[in-house]
């Protein structure tokens, strides 16, 4: 089965020139802060979308870059053609302008490209709380578009009034007064689809499953999801650090739902202290993303190898129980180099991430599509993985049958024997043995569980969480203790 982009529902499009609040408007109405907000112009570069509703109608809110205006980003024209595009698939485009400043060239030049889009356009007002923007609205109304609503988005102030103009023009409420035999024959057309959001069998699909693509700056994650998504979803450059915003969508494959997050690019502390608040802010929002992740995809760059950042980076995956991949991307540049150096590179990368030795190693190349296919196939089996619950009779015989032939060493005179296992959770799997002296294992002993676990059982790509506690000991009725 091919892949499938998934859409929350008609695209509601926020375009408008650097900083005039677009971000802001965009974490106000979908309740998140999703998109990064500071006083640079130019911050936000990827087409930012998440799902909205308002009344009861849902839609796919986008958030693009600043279009036209003054800005100082190199990848300026790349942003622009990334709006566009949105702009193109949108069913309501909302105008964002700025109230303090009033009317400039920027707004005139939107207009004007705007005025061939066949969506309905609403113009807002922003920052209409500051009193140096009283009186300025009207200086809009020469731009042609209606309805203009005044707002702030960072209060909250009027965005009521404007998503009661954005659901009163979407394709939901224009529709109502087609007839109902025609809807009844639109979705009895999809009913044998079981591909159609429409078909009852696709509303009873697998939990969302979160997927977050992370490593250092330039490796290829954003190549990485445009070729998952076969579309350019994310902007891609040589220059480091194109990705700020953390930019997902979602992607259907083999009626498993997945929600794909691209993330910047983390930097050593250091140097992201050194940088300035917007590298902060990209690098928070992306160790965000891996602590809200099912699954990380940890992209190397096959050219440089494994580094102690790589590493930083898998250890905050593995710490925060998500499933995790390793990707080493840019292969097609490592062809030639003999039939002994893919074993030579697997066994360093190993040896610099030896505490994700269960994470599947794929050899990839984003730029070409080598084996990219591989990796959404490999995250479905780590996602199911990380969900597997073992029940407590096969695990118990398992235990038995493992601590037979070798039992836990015992820290004293007594010995130690573990009386039974249970696993407590999953995402990530969680045991619990019970013993009836030892409050934890040693650590190569631990080790050993978990190998055995794994052997028997699994647990491809997934960390896996135990706890030693010991037997309560009950009471004899003549008062003495008996385990």
């Amino acid at each position: 089965m091919a892949l499938k982009r998934q859409s929350a529902g008609p695209a509601v499009v926020l375009v408008g020139r650097p900083n005039v609040g677009k971000s802001t408007l965009f974490n106000r109405i979908t309740g998140s802060r999703r998109a990064i907000v500071t006083a640079i112009a130019g911050t936000t570069r990827d087409v930012n979308a998440q799902p909205a509703e308002w009344q009861n109608v849902g839609f796919t809110l986008i958030d693009t870059g600043g279009m036209f205006g003054a800005s100082e980003d190199p990848l300026h024209r790349l942003v622009y053609e990334h709006g566009k595009r949105a702009v193109s698939t949108a069913e309501v485009v909302v105008f964002i302008v700025d109230g303090r400043e009033g009317l400039v060239p920027g707004d005139e030049e939107i207009a004007a490209s705007l005025r061939g889009v066949e969506a309905p356009v609403i113009l807002a007002v922003n920052k209409m709380d500051d009193r140096r923007a009283r009186g300025r609205a009207v200086e809009f109304y020469k731009l042609g578009f209606e309805p203009v609503v005044e707002i702030a988005a960072e209060h909250g102030e009027g965005t009521g009034d404007l998503l009661d103009e954005v659901v009163s023009r979407l394709p939901a409420r224009r529709s109502h007064s087609t007839s109902s035999g025609q809807a009844h024959s639109t979705s009895s057309t999809h009913a044998h689809d079981p591909d159609h959001p429409d078909h009852p069998e696709s509303r009873s699909l697998e939990r969302e499953t979160s997927v977050a693509i992370v490593g250092r700056p330039n490796v290829g994650k954003s190549s990485l999801l445009n070729r998952i998504l076969r579309e350019e979803r994310s902007i891609v450059s040589d220059m480091p650090g194109t990705t700020r915003d953390s930019v997902d969508a979602l992607l259907t494959w083999h009626r498993r739902t997945f929600r794909i997050v691209d993330t910047a690019g983390i930097r050593r502390p250091g140097r992201v202290a050194r940088s300035g608040q917007l590298e902060a802010v990209s690098v928070l929002v992306a160790k965000r993303a891996i602590e809200k992740a099912d699954v990380a995809v940890l992209v190397v760059d096959a050219t440089e190898g494994a580094t102690d950042q790589d590493a930083a980076i898998a250890g905050e995956a593995e710490k925060a129980g998500c499933g995790v991949i390793i990707a080493a991307n840019k292969w097609d540049l490592m062809k030639g180099r003999g039939a002994e150096f893919s074993k030579e590179f697997d066994e360093e990368l190993r040896r610099q991430v030896k505490f994700l030795d269960y994470a599947p190693l794929l050899h990839i190349s984003a730029a070409t599509g080598e084996r990219s296919g591989k990796v959404v196939e490999t995250i479905d089996k780590v996602a199911e993985a990380r969900m597997r619950r073992i029940p407590t009779g096969e695990l118990n015989r398992f235990v038995q049958a493992v601590t037979a032939v070798h039992p836990p060493a015992s820290p004293g005179k007594r010995e130690v024997r573990i009386l039974y296992a249970a696993q407590t959770s999953v995402a990530p799997p969680t045991f619990v043995f019970f013993t009836n002296v030892a409050t934890n294992f040693h650590f190569s002993y631990e080790r050993f569980l978990v190998n055995q676990l794994r052997e028997r059982f699994g647990f491809e790509g997934t960390p896996i969480r135990f706890h030693v506690r010991t037997r309560r000991r009950k009471e004899r009725p003549d008062g003495s203790a008996r385990e």
